[in-house]
Order: C-alpha cells, then structure tokens, then sequence
C-alpha cells in the first residue's frame, strides 16, 4: 500500500521516517518531495508499505503524530499525488 505523508517538517530525514514506519512493518520505498526552503516550508513524501495490515496499522498509529516539529496528515495514496 502507498501512503501519503503530509506536513513533513524539511529537517525530518528519510531515515527518520523510515525508522517510524517500521515500528509498524516492512517499508518497501520512501519517496520524499518538498518545496522551497521558507519560512513556511513544508513537504511530503510516499511511503510504500508492501503489507496492507501494517500499513493500515500505521495510518491510525501514526496520523496526527510529531515528527520533526510538525504533525504528520497519513492516508492512503490516492492516484494522481
């Protein structure tokens, strides 16, 4: 399953998101995007979680969670993001 992770803070690694999702399984890819480095700065990324239990697990676990400073907006990844 792909997850959109949203309101990532631009200090936020891909290690870190990676470490966070794996607490709920097996991350198969992260894909981060980002905008320009402001005063309002904020980014993005796909998360590919190839187990849909573990996935899901994460979008209620993790949703609304701190990481970096910010609280992350995780659902599923519609097509077309």
């Amino acid at each position: 399953m792909r997850l959109y992770v949203g309101n990532v803070s631009p200090t936020t690694s891909r290690w870190q998101l990676r470490m966070a999702f794996e607490m709920y399984g097996q991350v198969s890819d992260i894909c981060i995007e980002d905008k320009p480095r402001d005063a309002k700065a904020y980014g993005f990324c796909v998360v590919e979680m190839p187990f849909d239990k573990q996935a899901a697990r994460a979008i209620s676990e993790l949703n609304g969670k701190e990481l970096g400073g910010n609280k992350l907006t995780i659902k599923e990844h519609e097509a077309g993001l």
